[in-house]
């Protein structure tokens, strides 16, 4: 067993704590893309003398380990005891070392690795990975529980999930009756535990008091269009998520006459294997108090409307798909003016070829900023992320949200859908205090597409459809990339009450911002150079008789506490 945690401070220095179940060597690093060449290793340990080692490495081929030059991983501790070993570091986000790869904001690919023993034959030993996003900044001790709370579970009911490779299930449920107002401050997904790796995703619409709602369960996206009713997300969980609780501030009003009395609940199900007889009561378990926080929250969808137009060509290396939102009515569509959007978290989602995503910020025709991002976006890691800082949107203001996706596994082209092998580009943008807006997408003119792409098409069904007729290569790639982001966009705003008006808009470039400066606090080896190889072993290292050893007094049970993140990799996860 694995055991992780960490936190990072104003100064830019991130803090490690390794736990792991052996008394011999123990390695943890970060990896371009979850394979070992160019990862970024530290290892270390206490040989049986007592006295410990410890060096930062990184990997140059599946059989070669070096150490770097530069030392820029500082030891704080290494202690063993009859079982285990823990290993306490730290090191700046971005260092100057050009073998260390930089904590950003975005999916670390996450690499840990062991042996039984002192010698380190690094490619022998058990190894696992995992994503993980380690730039948050709110921990379970930033958030202050009410004294009266109740539960109340939002789910299907032994729903039978077809031998189908996608379904989408949907039905219509009550929200909790109170007599005076409270706040859902707190959400749990709810999943049958042999379904899974079966479940995509749960949301969870409100629905306007004024609809008409059916009964039963049926296709959300189907031949009725009843089960379709209800935009405005409350709460939403994706593949890698977990629970999460609203920031003390802000949380989802029920119980007064504007709120609403029923939500859709939606499951994506994702059954590729086929399966027959699998029966789940999947859903979410929300936690609501009278002890109300100051603002009512809300959530508004942002992105590429996933469906009718949203074209992506197959054997792509990179390609940017653009969605915009012109917040220019929402004064209007709201029936009342918007206050400014306290945006404190989001959540960002795609299938299968998703590999970024951001959100920028215009006002007057300029970028104010990144909303928010994740340039190594990973499909199975798909969970809501707090801002470091409250962000203001205006109405009036832009919203572009870029999705960079990759089809070199596909032969043909990826279309905007429900089903996992579709795709889709959204931001779902949580803020406060509430107003009636449910989502803002937009999509391109697919017919300027067909055009520049020399196809013949008269409508957009058409121009869909010339798609599959084009000679897909680099070039024309390129040029369906440059069309999709020259062409006007259509921008749909929809409210709770299911009215709908489209906008328009042009697309902007998104500028970047300047990476941060390197800190150089690094230590200059006169060692000759530290190799290994697959037949080789590890054999020189930093020892030291101090901060050591085979004692395990309260230290490292005091350090854990000390760190606010954790998260624990099974040995079931293993690979060699």
């Amino acid at each position: 067993m694995v055991y992780l945690r960490w936190d990072h401070d104003e100064q830019e220095m991130m803090t490690f704590e390794l736990q792991v179940h052996t008394t011999g060597w123990v390695a943890f690093g970060f990896s371009p893309h979850g394979e070992l060449p160019g990862s970024d290793i530290v290892i270390g340990g206490v040989f049986p003398n007592g006295s410990i080692y410890f060096s930062d490495c990184h990997v140059v081929d599946e059989v070669t380990l070096e150490e770097d030059e530069s030392q820029d991983y500082q030891l704080l501790s290494v202690m063993e005891n009859e079982t285990s070993t823990t290993m306490l570091f730290k090191r700046h986000l971005r260092t100057c070392d050009a073998s260390d790869l930089d904590i950003t904001m975005d999916t670390a690919r996450l690499i840990t690795a062991f042996g039984t023993d002192d010698t380190v034959p690094f490619f022998e030993g058990q190894r696992f990975s995992k994503s993980l996003f380690l730039m948050r900044y709110r921990g379970p001790s930033d958030s202050t529980d009410p004294k009266i709370f109740f539960t109340y579970d939002l789910r299907l009911d032994n729903f039978a999930v077809p031998v189908q490779e996608t379904k989408y299930a949907c039905t219509f449920i009550p929200l909790p009756m109170v007599k005076q107002k409270h706040h859902i401050y707190k959400f749990d997904p709810i999943i049958t535990s042999h379904n899974i790796t079966l479940v995509h995703h749960i949301l969870v619409y409100a629905c306007g008091n004024a609809s008409v709602l059916s009964t039963g369960i049926d296709d959300c996206y189907g031949a009725n269009p009843d089960f379709s009713l209800c935009s405005q997300v409350l709460v939403g969980w994706a593949v890698g998520g977990e629970s999460y609780q609203f920031p003390d501030e802000a949380a989802f009003s029920i119980g007064t006459p504007w709120d609403p009395q029923y939500i859709r609940l939606e499951i994506h199900y994702s059954n590729f294997d086929l399966l027959p007889g699998l029966i789940d009561s999947s859903g979410v378990r929300i936690y609501y108090t009278p002890e109300l926080r100051k603002y009512d929250m809300g959530v508004l969808q942002t992105g590429i409307c996933p469906f009718p137009v949203h074209v992506i060509p197959p054997g792509a290396e990179a390609y940017r798909s653009y969605g915009l939102c012109n917040s220019s009515q929402f004064d209007e569509m709201n029936g009342m003016p918007v206050p400014d959007l306290h945006v404190f978290a989001y959540l960002l989602h795609t299938h299968l070829s998703g590999r970024g995503v951001k959100a920028a910020q215009y006002r007057n025709g300029e970028q104010l900023q990144i909303i928010c991002e994740d340039n190594k976006y990973d499909f199975r890691l798909q969970e809501i992320r707090d801002r470091k800082e409250i962000l203001i949107i205006k109405p009036g203001d832009e919203i572009l949200v870029e999705c960079n996706f990759q089809t070199l596994d596909r032969s043909e082209v990826t279309f905007g859908g429900p089903s996992t092998m579709n795709e889709m580009c959204l931001t779902f943008l949580f803020y406060y205090p509430r107003n009636n807006i449910s989502s803002c997408m937009g999509y391109p003119d697919i017919l300027y597409i067909a055009h520049t792409l020399k196809q013949e098409a008269s409508d957009a069904l058409e121009g869909m459809m010339a798609m599959d007729f084009v000679d897909w290569n680099n070039d024309t790639i390129k040029i369906a990339e440059k069309a999709a982001k020259e062409a006007d966009q259509v921008v749909m705003i929809k409210a709770i009450n299911e009215h709908q008006r489209n906008e328009s808009g042009l697309i902007r470039d998104i500028s970047i911002a300047e990476r941060a400066a390197c800190h150089n606090i690094s230590r200059h080896l006169s060692l000759s150079g530290l190799r290994a190889t697959a037949n080789g072993c590890l054999t020189t290292g930093h020892t030291s008789e101090s901060s050591t050893t085979k004692e395990t007094a309260s230290f490292p049970l005091l350090s854990l506490t000390q760190l606010v993140f954790a998260w624990f990799i099974f040995t079931s996860e293993c690979r060699k």
